[in-house]
């Protein structure tokens, strides 16, 4: 066997089936070890050091791959206050406890999202 095949073999599998809403993964994000406060602090400090318009977003874990995720308020354009940010995050998460939050970086110059992470993960129904 070769080192290649042996290394294959150690690699971990991610349970995760969509008749399993708990084991579904949304993005690379979701494979690592959950993110603590600090490190979601970092990420939105990335965001905003890229100049990105950052916006939170939620939905049912149902729901999260077949539907549209819903705004939480409007996105926050030109917003660099940290705390800001992440205080909205967490209003949007107790508003909504049972659904999912992601918070987005959106990159005016590319016309696409830089960046999107859930950083709160709700009950499945």
């Amino acid at each position: 066997m070769s080192n290649t095949q042996e290394a294959a073999g150690d690699m971990q599998d991610y349970h995760s089936s969509l008749s399993d809403v708990t084991s579904r993964k949304f993005e690379t994000f979701s494979y690592l070890p959950e993110m603590d406060a600090e490190r979601i602090r970092k990420q939105v400090e990335y965001i905003v050091s890229k100049g990105w318009n950052p916006a939170i977003e939620h939905t049912e874990p149902e729901n999260a791959f077949d539907h549209y995720w819903y705004m939480w308020k409007l996105p926050m354009f030109g917003e660099t206050d940290i705390n800001q940010i992440l205080d909205e995050a967490e209003a949007c998460h107790k508003a909504h406890p049972k659904n999912h939050v992601r918070l987005v970086g959106y990159d005016n110059y590319k016309q696409s999202k830089g960046a999107e992470m859930v950083v709160f993960r709700g009950k499945p129904v």
